[in-house]
């Protein structure tokens, strides 16, 4: 059919260029009139829903068809249109001498009579264009419309021929393409930022788990793609995303059965009104209650949404809105001049035919004449407002518009025209709002965070509880007051999450095949916390009983205050004591024989020297510090290297006076007293010098083990130079073999009291306590190191003293008759020394 009449305007087109005629343009159906009509120098097309009814099977159980009326809402658009053109034509300041007329369409929300408008605008109502079919448009711009897919549909049509369109509630992302729409303007702000702002009000309310429905059209389906990845950036999980259109029952109740059964209890609406009625409906009907409804500008303040029964569902709910109307003198003007000055057959009466004919175009709005109570309560009027004065200061500019001389009337205007002024227009209304437009043809976004709560006497109210503006600094755009929300389902405020979060010490376990916000609680192992996913504690820190806080971990060191410490102090001391005493019984017996033929002066030495030993056990103990750390090692090598060489002296003596005994010996001339402290002090110089280089090279140091207990810190002493440690210990063990050995040799010498065999027990015990401390120590942990050390320096103590030093005191305590000269040398002539 279309190629056939498309072949019949060829031919036209070929037989009129053979005549050598100008084509003519026909209009090939009845043109179509404009619902509402003013003459004007220039004219603004407008195209509203002003009847909206929507038939569709029934869902219900009876047979008849569900019809929804909205038509009181976009009649306010029209009257708002009407009302800001009749406004320029008394201003003197904007388009002087220019008269503005409007033509406004009725498309009853269809998108094929959008399509029928948008051809009527464009062609105006002329029959045949007689100067050709590239003439002038019949409006310079057109305001529409209320819904994202007929907007599409209008701007597609008009697009080609660079007819501009300004929407006031068109809110679809996808409209913001300027290359599929360059002609396309807004007043409103894309779901981008809605979509967004809704996410940020779900987080604000630490609902993680949320429900989501929207229109199965450009508008929801946009609306909520733009939504669902803002949710995921914010880390909110959806249950379920479905849609819906009005004219598909099966998904209706698809989407009715999956509410009811979800368990989200918040749930987003990104719904256009007339879907939002039918849905609001069939909720009812299933009895669902309780649930926090989340909503988009379109239905948030829609006044058909109040009955009697939806405020049961929808009491509580929060949306954005773009906010009242405050457009000045308006609603004087809805009640008192509109239906008299626009409607002629007010005027003319109703008794002859002229009355009859304008009253017949209109008499489907008298209904709605005494329909006044909602103006107060009208949203996009200042979109609508704004869009009309933008249309109009980019044609006061176009015509070149002074307040002395007036305008060029005679300029003819270019719809593409029109389309580059309104990028540039910027200006303040009498509001005091800013109207400007961005790349993408739209304004900034701002809107009010409504809620649904009842009032005084009952009626619902749609209360401002905050705001989101886009224009503001990150963290300023969204605000709102808690305490002034009203909750729907209850009195206080819901809670939507899909698992409750995990108490402190656990962490989140995701549930396999589910989203990240189902999880279950696991606890955290020992040293880490965190409710969200177990951290370990920093290094210094281990994690208290609960898991929910890092304390700093237990220090360990071997204290005096300890039961483990009191006892080593304690031997120490009764060691440092009994040396002592066994000292100042040799200072009383030191002429006596028996102390005088062990060598008195080495036996002092030997007894200081032990004395030494069992002290410096004591720097073993208490918190290390460096100063501790460095003497602890070294005055435990010097004073044991002094306590060996001592011993080792005492050996050769022996030795030495066995020797000299013999016929023509002459030994204890080159080991005599002075020697005997040489080789005492050599010995110990050597250990001395070791030390020394120890300290100035690598010297040991404090060190905070948190490598053996992650739960505890281990406080020791680090050696530094592990060759100086074992060089020390190495010293001390070599001298003790030598002394040994030496005592080994003179162990069977035919003295009734011979020191040597003494020695040698006391140097056996000495080597078998190191030899067994070695493997002790490498395996001891913490603190238990350092007491194996410090009972290893004790033992060795004690064991020389009790060997070399109980044999003698024995004697001169309790066999004083022994004490004898004659009987210490017994039958060997042995010199006295």
């Amino acid at each position: 059919m279309a190629s056939v009449m498309f072949f019949h305007v060829i031919l036209l087109f070929l037989s009129l260029f053979a005549k050598g005629e100008k084509p003519l343009c026909n209009i090939m159906e009845s043109p179509e009139y404009p619902l509402l009509s003013k003459d004007g120098d220039v004219t603004i097309g407008g195209a509203f829903s002003i009847h909206s009814s929507v038939m569709m099977p029934s869902i219900g159980t009876d047979n008849n068809p569900l019809i929804y009326f909205i038509g009181k809402l976009e009649l306010r658009f029209a009257q708002v249109m009407i009302f800001v053109i009749e406004e320029i034509n008394r201003d003197s300041s904007l388009l002087p001498n220019i008269s503005v007329g409007y033509r406004i369409y009725d498309n009853c929300g269809s998108r094929f009579l959008s399509m029928k408008a948008a051809m009527a605008l464009m062609n105006g109502q002329e029959l045949t264009a007689i100067e050709g079919c590239s003439g002038q448009a019949g409006v310079q711009a057109i305001i529409g419309e209320s819904e994202s897919s007929p907007t599409i549909v209008l701007s597609r049509t008009t697009g080609p021929f660079k007819i501009p369109v300004v929407s006031h509630a068109a809110t679809c992302e996808c409209l913001s393409s300027r290359t599929e729409y360059p002609s396309f303007f807004r007043t409103i702000a894309s779901d981008y930022y809605q979509s967004r702002a809704l996410a940020q009000l779900v987080k604000h309310f630490g609902w993680s788990w949320v429900g989501a429905v929207n229109s199965d059209s450009d508008y929801g389906n946009n609306g909520m793609a733009i939504f669902l990845e803002a949710a995921e950036e914010e880390g909110i999980c959806v249950e379920y995303s479905e849609k819906f259109d009005r004219s598909e029952p099966a998904k209706l109740m698809k989407v009715v059965d999956i509410i009811t059964k979800g368990t989200a209890k918040v749930i987003i609406m990104f719904v256009a009104h007339i879907e939002m009625n039918i849905l609001v409906e069939q909720l009812i009907l299933k009895n669902v209650t309780g649930f926090q409804m989340i909503g988009v500008e379109v239905w948030i303040t829609a006044v058909n949404l109040i009955t009697p029964t939806s405020y049961s569902l929808l009491g509580g709910s929060l949306g954005f809105d773009v906010g009242k109307s405050n457009i000045v003198g308006f609603a004087d003007y809805v009640v008192k001049e509109f239906w008299e000055t626009t409607l002629p057959c007010w005027v003319t009466g109703g008794n002859t035919p002229q009355a009859e004919n304008n009253c017949s175009r209109y008499q489907d709005l008298f209904p709605f004449k005494n329909y006044n109570e909602d103006v107060s309560e009208l949203r996009y009027a200042n979109n609508i407002y704004n869009g009309v004065y933008a249309v109009a200061h980019s044609l006061h500019s176009l015509l070149k518009c002074t307040e002395k001389q007036g305008c060029e009337k005679d300029q003819t205007i270019q719809p593409w025209q029109v389309v580059e002024s309104l990028k540039k227009v910027n200006f303040t209304t009498k509001t005091g709002e800013q109207v400007w437009f961005d790349s993408t043809g739209a304004t900034a976004a701002k809107y009010d965070v409504i809620n649904w709560q009842r009032g005084p006497d009952g009626e619902v109210l749609f209360k401002q509880v905050g705001y989101y503006d886009a224009s503001l600094p990150p963290g300023q755009q969204f605000v709102i007051t808690d305490k002034n929300i009203v909750w729907g389902g209850g009195k206080t405020e819901p809670r939507s999450v899909c698992s409750e979060s995990c108490p402190p010490g656990t962490r989140k376990a995701a549930q396999k095949g589910r989203p990240v916000c189902c999880y279950d609680c696991i606890p955290c192992a020992e040293g880490e916390i965190n409710s969200n996913n177990c951290e370990p504690c920093p290094g210094e820190y281990w994690s208290n009983a609960e898991r929910d806080k890092c304390v700093l971990k237990v220090v360990e060191f071997l204290s005096f205050t300890e039961v483990m410490g009191i006892l080593l102090v304690f031997f120490s001391l009764f060691g440092t004591g009994l040396t002592m005493l066994v000292g100042i019984l040799f200072l009383i017996k030191k002429d006596t024989p028996i102390v005088r033929a062990n060598n008195s002066e080495l036996s002092f030495l030997l007894l200081f020297s032990l004395t030494l030993c069992f002290l410096c056990s004591l720097t073993f103990l208490g918190r290390p510090s460096e100063w501790s750390c460095m003497l602890r090692h070294t005055a435990f090598g010097i004073t044991f290297v002094l306590c060996i060489s001592c011993v080792l002296g005492k050996t050769i003596v022996v030795l030495m006076a066995f020797r000299a005994t013999l016929p023509g010996s002459n030994a204890m001339k080159w080991f005599g007293p002075p020697q005997q402290r040489l080789s005492v002090l050599a010995f110990t110089l050597i250990q001395v010098l070791i030390c020394i280089i120890w300290l100035t090279i690598l010297p040991p140091f404090p060190y905070n083990n948190m490598h053996y207990y992650k739960e505890k810190i281990i406080l020791e002493c680090r050696f530094g130079s592990a060759v100086g440690f074992w060089a020390v210990l190495g010293y001390i063990g070599v001298l003790a073999i030598l002394c040994f050995v030496l005592a080994f040799l003179a162990r069977k010498l035919p003295d009734n009291f011979n020191e040597a065999k003494f020695i040698t027990f006391s140097i056996l015990i000495f080597c078998a306590v190191w030899i067994t401390f070695i493997p002790a120590y490498v395996s001891s942990p913490g603190k238990f190191t350092v007491a194996v050390e410090v009972f290893a320096i004790l033992a060795s103590s004690f064991g020389l003293l009790f060997c070399i030093f109980t044999p003698k005191c024995y004697i001169i305590l309790f066999k004083p008759e022994l004490n004898t000269k004659k009987h210490v040398m017994g039958k060997t002539a042995s010199k006295s020394l």
